[in-house]
């Protein structure tokens, strides 16, 4: 009998919570949201995750926030996504603050950073060390609010044409090459410039570029460039770990009720658990796949990820003196690794 009284409590107790949620989500006066995303939805992890978002937020809501996904390029160019989302022409977009480094320079700390912190690390200064904040204030400045949406694992650092076997082989080539990890080569004698995802292929095909780095296995092999490159080099001393993040305009985001915003924000944890879940698991797939045809892999020596790291130090010193968003930025990672590095060096086997 005890046992039916408390089925029967249980069952009111999550009737009258559902109803709750109900309400509250028929009270919320609802919300069109038309989202570009500057990754092809065929793009793996990236595309699939990016509609992932989407998916979780209609899902969230109840309805009462009716998003829809759109293809790079369907509303606006890709690399014109921000000054779109910041007019008000475009309501959100789903990208890295990586791409916006051209308003400035500081976007970069908080997409990836060269010999950077790994995943949870870099997690724990973006939601509890006050990473996401500040981040949310820089893009304050040009009309829009940014959620965390996305983080995924390392990247591999390059598809060559040739064997990189001295410093001096990487003197002229022309590179496709993301963040702050550009600085870095360019100081190498590298010529870089950042493509989206669509064009590199073409440009490494008809040698407008003579390497390129995108990003892990699974996204390389996707985009075909080991049909042109045959030599993929490790480990992705640039990007350790890298976030997403969806954009909103800030007018957009002020019209959605304290309820929906909470929404949004639960549908972008859901897709960072995501990223770094899925992330991790195709990898070694993917680099079977592509070692099947005839791509070498190839490991930097301990000479080239020194040289890296010496000109990684000069650029984080220039940049600090030019932006002082980004050395507040830089500023406060730095810090927080430095009081972390006792957990990173205790608790995790090397």
């Amino acid at each position: 009998m005890m046992r039916t009284i408390s089925k029967i409590a249980g069952l009111a107790i999550a009737s009258v919570m559902a109803l709750g949620v109900a309400t509250a989500s028929a009270q919320d006066k609802k919300v069109r949201i038309q989202m570009q995303s500057n990754f092809a939805s065929t793009l793996a992890l990236l595309g699939p995750n990016a509609k992932y978002t989407v998916d979780q937020i209609n899902k969230i809501s109840g309805g009462s926030i009716e998003m829809k996904f759109f293809e790079p390029g369907a509303l606006v160019p890709p690399g014109q996504a921000f000054d779109a989302v910041s007019s008000g022409a475009l309501d959100a977009a789903w990208a890295t603050p990586g791409f916006w480094t051209g308003k400035d320079i500081a976007f970069a700390v908080y997409a990836t950073v060269p010999f950077g912190p790994g995943m949870g690390e870099y997690l724990a200064w973006m939601k509890e060390g006050g990473g996401e904040k500040m981040l949310q204030e820089l893009y304050a400045k040009y009309n829009i609010h940014a959620v965390v949406c996305h983080l995924i694992p390392p990247e591999a650092s390059g598809w060559f044409r040739k064997e990189i076997a001295t410093l001096a082989d990487l003197k002229g080539l022309k590179m496709r090459f993301f963040g702050l990890g550009a600085n870095v080569m360019q100081n190498l004698g590298v010529s870089t410039q950042l493509l989206q995802a669509g064009e590199i292929f073409q440009a490494l095909q008809l040698g407008t570029i003579d390497a390129t780095e995108f990003s892990m296995p699974v996204m390389d092999l996707s985009l075909g460039f080991h049909q042109v490159a045959k030599f993929y080099y490790f480990p992705g001393w640039h990007q350790q770990a890298t976030f997403g993040d969806l954009i909103i305009n800030k007018a957009k985001w002020d019209s959605l009720s304290a309820t929906q915003k909470s929404q949004v924000e639960a549908a972008c944890d859901q897709t960072v658990l995501k990223g770094i879940s899925v992330g991790e698991s195709v990898q070694p797939k993917a680099l079977k796949e592509i070692e099947s045809k005839g791509v070498k892999l190839m490991t930097w020596s301990p000479e080239f990820l020194a040289a890296f790291e010496k000109e990684w130090k000069v650029v984080a010193a220039e940049q600090a003196t030019k932006s002082p968003e980004f050395k507040k930025a830089w500023d406060s990672l730095s810090k927080f690794r430095d009081e972390y590095k006792i957990w990173r060096e205790r608790g995790y086997l090397k």
